[in-house]
């Protein structure tokens, strides 16, 4: 296993085959993208790797799916009568619309407790059309809003059911955050107790893990042949709601939305803030992390729809209805687009 205890404040970036997402403007190219990203398998082999795997990373959201494991392995899913909504939501950064909004507070109430529980803090929608209704509405702001409240309201059902304290569940020392570590360990096989440590958006805590361990985590999650038989039937049940319900993990006009709606049975995504993404593609037996090094979300998204085209799960057509629009001027014209490079394409097309 891993050891993470080095010194990573002078850890510098790999020019080696990096990603390089462009961004043009007319016929020329107006900025550049940097990144990493690791295609692992189970044993720990490296499928594909492109740019620094090692520096770790702070996955931030794209782990929820991880994060939902004890969820249903707990047995509080069940105890609940969770449907494949409630599960996806608990992978979700939702837009805040009223139908995630809703969703969260019946939850919550499923559970017997309410939005003043959730310590994720509030927060306005974050997608412009849905913030420009919410200032049009008047609408009054709550947790429920916050595009994580349906992870933290996972956290609170399996605290209630394990008749754990729901108060302080975001400290790393609580029950619910110790396991989520555990999980982590074993399915990134990595040591976390010295990894860098920081705090999540939401208030959780969220630590720095190498790329190619990230992507080792979301392999075991793709293929959990080598886990215990309730987390592996945990964790396709939880593959499975991102398919059935793909709007509740991200919502209208996401890129994980259109990916985990188009691909079912084949491909499980999921994006963090700071240019982070990782996937589950079950039918090839890998997992997938990648990181763009300025925290880019554009780029992050047009990164992984590329990896996924080149290993053969996301087809031309469908790489071209799912990715990021082109670029646009405020009157709706298009004035450039978001690609990879052809430096970085001839790459991965060896």
């Amino acid at each position: 296993m891993l050891d993470l205890a080095k010194d990573t404040e002078n850890s510098s970036v790999s020019s080696d085959k990096p990603i390089v997402i462009e961004v043009t403007r007319g016929t020329m190219v107006e900025s550049r993208h940097i990144g990493a990203a690791a295609v692992m398998k189970i044993d720990g082999a490296v499928a594909e790797a492109w740019g620094d795997i090692d520096t770790p990373v702070m996955a931030r959201s794209a782990i929820k799916p991880l994060q939902a494991i004890p969820l249903v392995e707990s047995g509080a899913a069940d105890h609940f009568g969770l449907t494949d909504t409630h599960l996806s939501l608990a992978c979700a950064s939702h837009n805040g619309e009223p139908r995630h909004v809703d969703a969260v507070r019946a939850w919550l109430d499923r559970i017997g407790l309410g939005e003043g529980d959730l310590e994720c803090g509030a927060h306005a929608p974050t997608r412009q059309p849905i913030f420009e209704s919410f200032l049009r509405t008047g609408t009054t702001l709550t947790t429920a809003f916050n595009n994580c409240s349906g992870k933290h309201t996972g956290f609170l059902t399996t605290a209630v059911h394990k008749g754990e304290p729901t108060h302080g569940y975001i400290r790393r020392d609580h029950p619910v955050q110790q396991r989520l570590f555990g999980i982590y360990e074993q399915l990134a096989q990595c040591d976390l107790s010295r990894a860098p440590l920081g705090t999540d958006g939401c208030g959780i805590p969220t630590v720095g893990v190498p790329l190619r361990h990230m992507a080792l985590a979301m392999a075991n999650m793709a293929n959990p042949a080598r886990l215990p038989d309730a987390r592996a039937k945990a964790i396709r049940r939880i593959r499975a709601a991102m398919n059935a319900e793909p709007f509740y993990m991200a919502g209208t006009g996401r890129f994980c939305t259109r990916i985990n709606g188009t691909l079912k049975d084949v491909a499980q995504i999921k994006t963090g803030a700071e240019g982070v993404y990782c996937g589950m593609l079950p039918t090839l037996g890998v997992g997938v992390a990648l990181k763009i090094w300025d925290g880019s979300g554009r780029a992050s998204e047009v990164a992984m729809a590329a990896i996924m085209r080149h290993l053969g799960v996301l087809s031309d057509a469908q790489y071209d209805a799912a990715v990021t629009p082109p670029v646009l001027n405020v009157v709706g014209l298009k004035v450039g687009d978001i690609r990879p490079a052809a430096s970085w394409l001839g790459t991965i097309a060896a």
